[in-house]
């Protein structure tokens, strides 16, 4: 459950709350990570680049078959003679040097479509999620030197174009620890992808979401971890890396103030608000609702084989027993 206000924060001094907002609607929407892991696997299918194999490999050779009578399969053989190719199977997928079976295509389904309801759920329940400490510590973010989760910021902090001082923005209000752990893990990629200008791999640290850029995008880029977006286009992929919600998000005081702006129409709503559902199914009132079965004496009746069961195939066939 939400508190009705949040606390706003200034970069000026050291966790000392300025003035209290009203907390957005989107953060009480339903959390369904199911939903949202869901909608990560399918578009993040959709940065993969299309590649397949040469149409013509291992087929640039000329062979035909031999034909039957010669005790030997049918598949095409090289041509020629006086060297070990000549008289080898080629073509085929069984034959040294011989094409795949069923080789990749450029035409393959790549890309993904998600529906836009399922697109919207996703992200507010992501959005939910970053306001719930547990989920935060449950990804490794270190936020217990904290002073608020969800954590937002004054608008002073979207008019800083220096990196050192976004730094120490992030140092006046505890959040720097986690850029620090963040730059410890930061590791060379096992694989031939770090020969693919993807050489080196690290965690996700804070995500800082930001409503007019006045120099914050280009201060805060270059910090170990540090996802910088714009409220109009928060990014599912960046909100729940990897599928798991519950990023470190730091938001500004003019981002809080558009939430509501763009998510509070789009929001899923819960048809019952009680979790339990032990406690709906023992409510007297849901009972008195609910329609009783019917019971007829066909529903009592126990089916038997008369084959088997005597008492029963007497009913069935009075001359049995006789």
């Amino acid at each position: 459950m939400h508190v009705a206000k949040l606390s706003v924060y200034a970069i000026d001094a050291e966790k000392k709350a300025t003035k209290e907002v009203d907390t957005p609607a989107v953060f009480s929407a339903p959390v369904r990570a199911d939903i949202i892991q869901f909608a990560h696997t399918q578009l993040n299918k959709n940065h993969r680049q299309a590649y397949g194999r040469f149409k013509y490999a291992s087929l640039d050779t000329t062979s035909h078959s031999w034909g039957v009578g010669r005790a030997l399969a049918r598949v095409p053989r090289v041509s020629g003679s006086g060297t070990a190719r000549s008289g080898q199977a080629h073509g085929g997928n069984m034959c040294r040097g011989g094409r795949m079976f069923s080789p990749v295509r450029v035409t393959r389904r790549l890309y993904r479509k998600v529906n836009l309801p399922v697109k919207r759920y996703a992200v507010t329940s992501a959005i939910a999620a970053t306001a719930n400490p547990s989920f935060l510590l449950g990804r490794g973010h270190l936020v217990e030197n904290v002073p608020q989760v969800p954590l937002i910021l004054d608008n002073s902090v979207e008019s800083i174009t220096r990196t050192k001082d976004a730094i120490k923005a992030l140092e006046m209000v505890g959040a720097y620890a986690d850029c620090r752990k963040v730059k410890d893990t930061k590791k060379t990629r096992a694989g031939h992808g770090k020969w693919r200008n993807r050489r080196y791999k690290q965690r996700k640290g804070p995500m800082v979401v930001y409503a007019e850029d006045n120099g914050i995008a280009r201060s805060f880029r270059n910090i170990a971890g540090v996802t910088v977006a714009k409220v109009d286009a928060l990014n599912l992929l960046d909100l729940a890396p990897g599928g798991h919600m519950g990023r470190f998000v730091i938001w500004t005081e003019g981002a809080i103030a558009k939430l509501d702006e763009i998510y509070a129409a789009k929001m899923h709503r819960g048809i019952s608000t009680e979790t339990e559902l032990k406690n709906v199914l023992e409510n007297d009132a849901v009972k008195a609702a609910l329609r009783a079965p019917i019971r007829t004496k066909k529903y009592f009746q126990i089916k038997r084989n008369g084959l088997k069961n005597r008492a029963f195939g007497k009913k069935l066939n009075p001359a049995m027993g006789k």
